[in-house]
């Protein structure tokens, strides 16, 4: 707001608050916000609270900053800047509001390493440069699309999927490795440097819009459904799922879970018979809770074969059909049931070996826990800051929220959770980057099982207790604590998607057994 109307300051006049003060009634109504004089005058019945709020005795004519942000986020001013006739004498802006690809000067707002005077050894210039194009990039082409989906529950653009493609952001989102080697990505990066700090951060930008649904429906079904077709399809076919899904003509899903098994892998239904010629399988089951299964064209999916479970990639066609399922998040995420009725799949789109379908399934539970973990710890800082700027500019008894003790004892409980979070990710983080995928698996699982647990219980606090410091604005869709009430509402997803939080801290703890010495006390 602040940028627009300064680019057009010659063309404002300048008023008294005494001449404003003139302007107080029905047809003749201006306001002051941040010393800018606003003529409300032919907006006055059109404002969603009703003209009687405008006519208020402390907002007609008068400077209303304090009351103004009492009820609206700072960026419904961009929506009404054609209101603006003129500035306060005297006076100049005071509300800070971060340009697009700013930095946040709320404490806490940030992480440390990208905090003024702190310092990490985790982070290169590189990386510096790569989170500012990331800023950038989910502010201006990113969170437009996020807010407007994310009420809609339509699918992501092409606008902005083409965009991706360009820029090689399906890629990126599968991590470091080969398939990124010869490319040039944004702010200059060459492929052969991104590595999980370059991924954590792509993760970390994305999940500020605080839109759930929208974070899962940006392809999310391709960052779990497509590393089983690159790492265990036989190259014809590898080669081409990878074409056009990394070109945008088509979308993937992992499709595991079903009415029968979720975390338990095992108990499948979803059969898979091979016919008398040996030729092709015959699946018939269902799979439900699928991300992006609306619209996906192909499907990553777990069957029960013969003498185990087995990997099969299945092509939307004839036998397959998909209902969306109503969740708590946006439909934008295309969470689907799925029917497979005789569906004729070629023995070539067998995934891995028949019958050893565990470890394709396997090989993806880390990489999939831990992007979650990444938003999981973001998005929870990003309502700490939600809270502290409603704190510091809400009023009650007299005094800004914040001059609450008990209100202050909730932050700062917040606060220290998302800070010891961060910390715990950036050191698994770290130790990624010195592993192979063996040595994760050994060494990692668990610490990733137990990290995603934790986070997510961390996430139940910070929603229970943001709801509280907002109040009825936090259980209510719109307005000033909508990003609270989502927030709030789907928080419980990743408790429960990529391995719930009761089997991921049992499989912390077993495989911490497993290297138990015969120590006693």
């Amino acid at each position: 707001q602040q940028a627009t109307i300064a680019s057009i300051m010659t063309e404002l006049k300048t008023f008294t608050l005494e001449e404003v003060a003139k302007h107080n009634k029905s047809g003749d109504l201006w306001i002051v916000v941040d010393s800018y004089v606003y003529d409300l005058s032919k907006f006055e019945d059109l404002h969603p609270g009703g003209g009687v709020v405008l006519r208020d005795a402390d907002v007609a004519g008068q400077d209303a900053t304090e009351v103004f942000y009492q009820l609206h986020r700072h960026d419904v001013l961009k929506k009404y800047q054609r209101y603006v006739i003129g500035t306060v004498e005297g006076q100049k802006p005071e509300v800070v509001a971060a340009k697009p690809g700013e930095l946040s000067k709320v404490p806490f707002s940030e992480p440390t390493w990208l905090t003024p005077a702190y310092s990490s050894p985790y982070y290169n210039d590189g990386h510096r440069k790569f989170q500012q194009f990331m800023r950038k990039f989910s502010e201006e082409e990113v969170f437009p699309e996020a807010f407007k989906c994310e009420e809609s529950g339509a699918r992501i653009g092409d606008a902005l999927l083409k965009r991706m493609v360009e820029m090689h952001f399906h890629k990126m989102r599968l991590g470091p490795g080969k398939h990124l080697h010869g490319l040039v990505l944004p702010s200059g990066l060459k492929g052969e440097d991104f590595d999980y700090f370059h991924e954590l951060i792509i993760n970390q930008e994305l999940s500020r819009s605080l839109c759930r649904g929208f974070q899962d429906g940006l392809l999310g079904g391709m960052v779990i459904g497509l590393p089983p077709v690159l790492n265990f399809a036989q190259p014809e076919l590898r080669n081409k799922v990878a074409e056009e899904v990394f070109s945008g003509k088509k979308f993937i899903s992992l499709a595991i879970s079903e009415a029968f098994a979720g975390s338990d892998v095992a108990g499948l239904r979803c059969t898979a018979t091979k016919t008398e010629d040996g030729k092709h399988f015959i699946v018939n089951g269902t799979k439900k809770w699928i991300t992006n299964g609306t619209f996906s064209d192909y499907f990553s999916t777990g069957v029960k074969t013969d003498a185990g479970l087995s990997v099969l990639l299945i092509e939307r066609g004839e036998g397959v059909e998909t209902k969306p399922i109503k969740t708590s998040y946006s439909p934008t995420a295309g969470t689907a049931y799925i029917t497979f009725d005789n569906v004729k799949v070629p023995v070539e789109n067998l995934l891995g070996k028949e019958n050893k379908g565990f470890q394709v399934i396997l090989s993806n539970f880390n990489h999939e826990r831990w992007v979650m973990t990444t938003a999981t710890v973001r998005s929870g800082r990003q309502v700490v800051e939600e809270c502290l700027k409603w704190c510091a500019q809400r009023k009650v008894f007299g005094k800004p929220l914040i001059a609450q003790a008990v209100i202050r004892n909730k932050l700062a409980k917040m606060i220290s959770l998302v800070e010891s979070h961060q910390a715990w990710l950036e050191n698994v983080t770290y130790q990624m980057t010195k592993m192979d995928y063996k040595q994760q698996s050994k060494h990692l699982a668990g610490q990733i099982g137990l990290l995603k647990a934790s986070a997510t219980r961390m996430n139940h606090y910070i929603a229970d207790e943001a709801v509280q410091i907002f109040g009825g604005r936090g259980i209510t869709k719109t307005g000033m604590g909508a990003r609270i009430e989502n927030f709030m509402r789907t928080t419980k997803f990743d408790s429960i998607l990529g391995g719930s939080e009761e089997i991921l801290m049992d499989l912390g703890v077993r495989q911490a057994l497993r290297n138990m010495p015969k120590s006693m006390l």
